[in-house]
């Protein structure tokens, strides 16, 4: 079975009720979904950013509650390998997004996001994006 790593920007459209995600996610199986650590801390940021902490500084609770957080420490190794590969090339992304990426990667994960353009820069990675038709035959 697929398991799969959601990106922070899924995360945060599951949380608006965007994109039927919540009808994907129980079609693959809850059981077979994760966020990062990374993830987390951004929806952390994201609630202090807002200007509306309490109406947001439950995400982060909300999201690890339905879902296994998988540690990031495992994957620091690889981050470094595609860093380095990143700069040598001319075409680096952000240090979080690279460390989400990574993460699916090392564990064997698809990672799930809607910034494919980037992250399908990463060696090895498998990409889905639940919010096009394509990837999620609940979106409309």
């Amino acid at each position: 079975m697929t398991r799969y790593l959601l990106d922070t920007d899924i995360c945060i459209s599951y949380l608006r009720g965007k994109y039927a995600l919540a009808d994907k996610m129980d079609a693959v199986g809850y059981s077979n979904c994760f966020v990062s650590e990374i993830t987390i801390g951004e929806l952390i940021y994201g609630a202090h950013k807002s200007g509306d902490w309490e109406r947001h500084e439950g995400d982060a609770k909300k999201i690890s509650s339905m879902l296994e957080v998988i540690r990031i420490f495992e994957s620091f190794n690889l981050y470094g390998i595609e860093r380095t590969r990143l700069e040598g090339i001319g075409q680096i992304i952000p240090n979080f997004d690279l460390l989400i990426a990574t993460t699916a990667v090392h564990h064997n994960m698809t990672l799930v996001t809607n910034n494919t353009k980037h992250m399908q820069r990463v060696n090895g990675i498998v990409l889905e994006n639940w919010t096009k038709a394509a990837d999620n035959a609940f979106v409309k």
